[in-house]
């Protein structure tokens, strides 16, 4: 008897039903690089941190901070010592810029003020473009991170300013703060009075508008406050007529502490306030970007009449 093929007689398997392919991550070319140089700038900051624990000395009226030469002295730049945009090896930005540069001698003295559990060499980069170009004085103010309210620290932030004032004979300073910084700079302004001492506050990723990323909120109560809806965030959304203070925030569209990144903007209707895109860098980047540090520069050079806007190459701004 002839016997059929070995199981010719069962039918075929049906074919597995195929799945859904999943749409992975796709991570821009952008992201990946701020993101390597988010790495990188930790890993030089770690190394440099220990040099601002300590408070700095303060420069006495006679010696100016600035080493570099007198203001009635003039020598040719190098190009190899330049803070210009075009010199930067990330994307440039454009920033407000009002009428001609104020001459060195009457521009205020700038107060620096860094981030959460940070110091004042967080600052390195941009100290030293501000006393190259028009020799600044400048003053850094380290604050405790055991610190445990903005107010506290907004109330430290104005006798360091009156110090300054005291110091170096002008009526006015400017302040520049990095993230936690420029939240105690602003409420030092908008509700301590501060605008009468602070001619221009420049932020540099600040929760203006509080964020959702605050890592151990529930553990320090300063993180807390930075968080939307806290009292502090609420605080600054009422109203300040006649602030004196101009504002200028500079915003990283991938800055991934401000969520959303729009956060790091100054929305009110009665502050004098403009609002700086940044591309390609993160969080980390903007106080140590000598794009970024050549632009604040530029910003704390313009008087305060006369608004326009200038870009700087290929970049665009937010008003």
């Amino acid at each position: 008897m002839k016997l059929p093929p070995p199981l010719s007689f069962l039918p075929p398997l049906p074919s597995p039903p195929r799945l859904p392919r999943l749409p992975g991550p796709r991570l821009s070319s952008a992201l990946v690089g701020a993101t390597a140089l988010e790495l990188a700038v930790l890993a030089g900051h770690l190394i440099t941190y220990p040099l601002g624990l300590t408070p700095e000395r303060p420069e006495s009226p006679e010696h100016p901070e600035s080493r570099a030469g007198s203001a009635g002295s003039e020598r040719p730049e190098s190009p190899a010592h330049t803070d210009r945009p075009e010199n930067a090896p990330s994307r440039p930005l454009a920033l407000p810029v009002t009428g001609a540069p104020t001459a060195p001698a009457a521009a205020p003295p700038v107060v620096l003020l860094h981030g959460f559990i940070d110091n004042r060499s967080v600052f390195l980069v941009l100290r030293r473009a501000l006393t190259r170009h028009g020799h600044r004085r400048t003053a850094s103010l380290n604050y405790s991170p055991l610190t445990r309210d903005i107010r506290a620290a907004a109330a430290l932030l104005g006798r360091q300013v009156e110090a300054v004032r005291a110091r170096t004979g002008h009526d006015r300073v400017d302040i520049v703060g990095h993230s936690l910084g420029g939240l105690i700079a602003r409420y030092y302004v908008q509700r301590l009075g501060g605008d009468r001492r602070v001619r221009t506050l420049v932020t540099l990723g600040t929760p203006h508008g509080g964020t959702a990323v605050a890592p151990g909120a529930g553990l320090h109560p300063i993180v807390r406050q930075m968080r939307g809806g806290s009292p502090v965030i609420e605080e600054l959304r009422l109203p300040a007529p006649g602030c004196r203070t101009r504002f200028v925030s500079f915003w990283a569209e991938l800055d991934q502490v401000m969520v959303p990144v729009e956060t790091a903007c100054v929305n009110h209707p009665d502050l004098d306030a403009v609002n700086v895109r940044v591309t390609g860098i993160g969080h980390l980047a903007l106080p140590v970007h000598p794009a970024v540090a050549a632009a604040v520069r530029e910003v704390l050079e313009t008087p305060e009449t006369g608004e326009a806007d200038v870009p700087v190459t290929g970049a665009t701004s937010a008003a």
